[in-house]
């Protein structure tokens, strides 16, 4: 069976980092398209960043030049490093696995940004 765990969320100011962490059990990520999404209270879910199995990088625009989503090959851990978070980026972060026939979500860690 396969399953989604991120780590590494918490409480920050504005301006300060995180670093986000997607493992996996019953399936390798490095051969799988992975994605980060997030949800903010009242608003639908949004995607942030992905990577592809071939290491093509995408991200969302208003994550673009602050968070760096990317692979540790000996782990099998997708992570999300996220600098200079701001107020909206307050928001539970899935991850997100691109499988066929059918995708795995994880269970969200949160990260909540104050002033």
């Amino acid at each position: 069976q396969v399953q989604l765990v991120e780590s590494g969320g918490g409480l920050v100011q504005a301006g300060e980092s995180l670093r986000l962490s997607c493992a996996a059990s019953g399936i390798v990520l490095s051969r799988h398209h992975v994605n980060w999404y997030r949800q903010a209270p009242g608003k639908e879910r949004e995607r942030v960043a992905s990577t592809t199995s071939r290491g093509i990088i995408d991200y969302a625009d208003a994550v673009r030049g602050r968070f760096t989503i990317s692979r540790d090959i000996d782990s099998d851990t997708v992570s999300l490093q996220m600098n200079g978070l701001k107020l909206e980026d307050t928001a539970v972060y899935y991850c997100k696995l691109n499988t066929y026939p059918g995708d795995y979500w994880g269970q969200g860690t949160q990260v909540t940004v104050s002033s």
